[in-house]
């Protein structure tokens, strides 16, 4: 399953956040867990907040990985789809 990540960084821990994310090698900044695959995620480098889609079988995997955040930014989560998986489940709703 897929899922998108919202989050926002609490307005104190901005620099801390950054500083920590800037440290961060690549290899570090793709590495969810062994079960979580990060396809994307994209920065409002201004604003602190940002998305993600995540993609993996296990909640509580994905749920270890962004545990690793909370503490200093606020995340909501929600099951998403890709255009064809979205095509259809739409065509099965409408019975076509």
């Amino acid at each position: 399953m897929k899922f998108m990540v919202n989050w926002k960084v609490h307005p104190e821990k901005r620099h801390e956040v950054l500083k920590q994310w800037c440290s961060m090698t690549p290899e570090q900044r793709v590495n969810a867990g062994p079960d979580v695959k990060i396809i994307g995620r994209w920065h409002d480098e201004v604003g602190f907040t940002g998305v993600a889609i995540c993609e993996t079988n296990s909640a509580a995997a994905l749920s270890l990985y962004l545990l690793q955040w909370n503490g200093v930014m606020d995340m909501d989560i929600a099951p998403v789809l890709d255009d064809d998986e979205s095509a259809a489940v739409g065509k099965k709703a409408l019975g076509l």
